[in-house]
């Protein structure tokens, strides 16, 4: 099974970068999801997808995957975009739109 090892981007619904520090080792899905026909749950036979480890930096996840024979792929950190916005800018005059309630 194929590993991936990354950095999980911040949420978008919140301000703050918390869970983004760590990296993360998660196995790819070895099998697709189906849908139970009694319930219609979607189901797995794949237990490995359940597992999701952290760690505090990308060489430690490397080191852990080495050392337990794990196939893996380490994806390029997200880009962080800074917004700079300031208040007054939402009554600035050369405002691109106009200001309305």
């Amino acid at each position: 099974m194929l590993a991936r090892i990354f950095r999980p981007a911040k949420n978008a619904m919140q301000s703050g970068k918390a869970g983004t520090q760590a990296w993360v080792l998660e196995f790819e899905p070895a099998s697709a999801r189906r849908s139970d026909p009694l319930m219609g749950w979607t189901v797995t036979t794949d237990t490995r997808g359940q597992v999701r480890l952290s760690f505090d930096s990308r060489d430690e996840a490397v080191a852990y995957a080495q050392a337990n024979g794990i196939a893996f792929q380490v994806l390029p950190e997200p880009r962080q975009q800074k917004i700079i916005k300031a208040y007054a800018d939402n009554f600035a005059f050369g405002r691109k739109q106009p200001w309305t309630h």
